[in-house]
């Protein structure tokens, strides 16, 4: 791995770079997926049969001249099928895009004097609550095209157990301003003294530079936690570089305990999972 690719996934918490067979990175089928994380899918012909090995966590990485790329997903998600299936066809869908974008930068420079930089592509999943109806997780990216810097993130995933469903952590509440209006004065508030920490100085209040005002939820990822592992019971608000703040600032993670205005704030069908944090 070149010191580039190193740079850039180093923005966010490291990659589990276990090695496995390149050809592991072109599945897409949903059983070959769970095979790979150690999964089994089939039935157990009777109760003195042998019980299925644990879920073991799954990472793949892949370098070709024009490219590099690396996935991963804890035990966790090995251990839900579905999601892992589901993760491995996103993970299929980043490399493919990865690999088209390489190759149209390569091609365009065939017969110019100038080489392209090798573009990288990693996400990392990592769990953030793992309750009995719910698995959240958030997904650290980072991503090189060969410009004067790459870019990072982190997405947000909740993984719904009983309906088998992947979605959002703002999808568990009624909507991003519903959750805004939940939070009150506290997310600007919380957003401006991060920010004034890190330029050394105060957020004008009025100012119209779009990197002191207070971005919506709507530009953010929402994380659901848990301190209780029961319920949800703590939410952290994640903006991107570019979003509050300057490339040079970095991202903002910002972390609020659940309230009763927040509870009151999710969709009925998931308020059994939050709780008022103590």
């Amino acid at each position: 791995m070149n010191s580039s690719f190193a740079k850039e996934t180093a923005m966010r918490a490291p990659l589990f770079l276990i090695s496995l067979a390149l050809s592991s990175a072109a599945c897409s089928d949903s059983a070959e997926y769970a095979d790979k994380a150690g999964v089994s899918e089939r039935a157990t012909a009777s109760a003195a049969a042998t019980a299925a090995p644990a879920a073991e966590a799954y990472a793949v990485e892949q370098e070709t001249e024009r490219y590099q790329f690396a996935y991963s997903w804890p035990a966790q998600v090995a251990a839900e099928p579905a999601l892992a299936a589901f993760l491995g066809q996103k993970a299929d869908a980043m490399r493919a895009e990865l690999e088209q974008e390489a190759d149209e930068d390569w091609n365009s420079s065939q017969g110019s004097e100038w080489t392209p930089r090798q573009h990288s592509a990693s996400e990392e999943w990592q769990v953030v609550a793992d309750l009995p109806g719910y698995l959240s997780l958030s997904g650290h990216l980072a991503t090189y095209s060969g410009g004067a810097h790459g870019m990072y993130g982190m997405q947000s995933l909740v993984w719904d157990r009983e309906a088998g469903a992947a979605m959002k952590g703002i999808d568990l509440f009624n909507s991003p301003v519903a959750l805004e209006q939940a939070l009150g004065n506290r997310l600007c508030d919380t957003l401006n003294t991060a920010r004034e920490e890190r330029r050394g100085m105060e957020i004008e209040e009025g100012s119209d530079d779009m990197f002191d005002k207070c971005p919506g939820l709507d530009e953010a990822s929402v994380l659901v936690g848990s301190s209780n592992g029961k319920t949800f019971d703590r939410i952290t608000v994640y903006f991107g570089p570019y979003v509050a703040g300057a490339y040079a600032e970095g991202d903002y993670e910002l972390d609020f305990p659940v309230t009763a205005s927040v509870v009151d704030a999710v969709k009925p069908a998931h308020a059994r999972a939050f709780s008022v944090s103590r």
